[in-house]
């Protein structure tokens, strides 16, 4: 997974005080100014979502506008998955 983060130029993971990620780790990177994806640590598995907040400033601690899962429990070897996230990101 660290290489999927590193392509995408994720950030690092950090706390949710927000309670959108149950006080999960995420990490994000952005799609535009108001649009973001975002990875969710949960346990050992994470979980792909794309939302929208007022600013990247507010990720992790307040609720995004707009929060939709894309992939549960992602896997990179899952060729859907990887499709998940590429028609996003490349």
């Amino acid at each position: 997974m660290e290489n999927v983060f590193k392509y995408y130029e994720f950030s690092i993971f950090f706390l949710d005080t927000s309670d959108t990620f149950s006080g999960n780790e995420i990490c994000f990177t952005e799609l535009n100014e108001t649009h973001f994806l975002i990875f969710e640590k949960k346990n050992s598995t994470y979980n792909l979502f794309v939302s929208k907040y007022q600013s990247k400033n507010d990720i992790g601690f307040k609720p995004p506008e707009i929060l939709e899962l894309l992939v549960e429990d992602y896997n990179k070897s899952i060729p859907a998955h990887r499709i998940a996230i590429k028609q996003y990101l490349d």
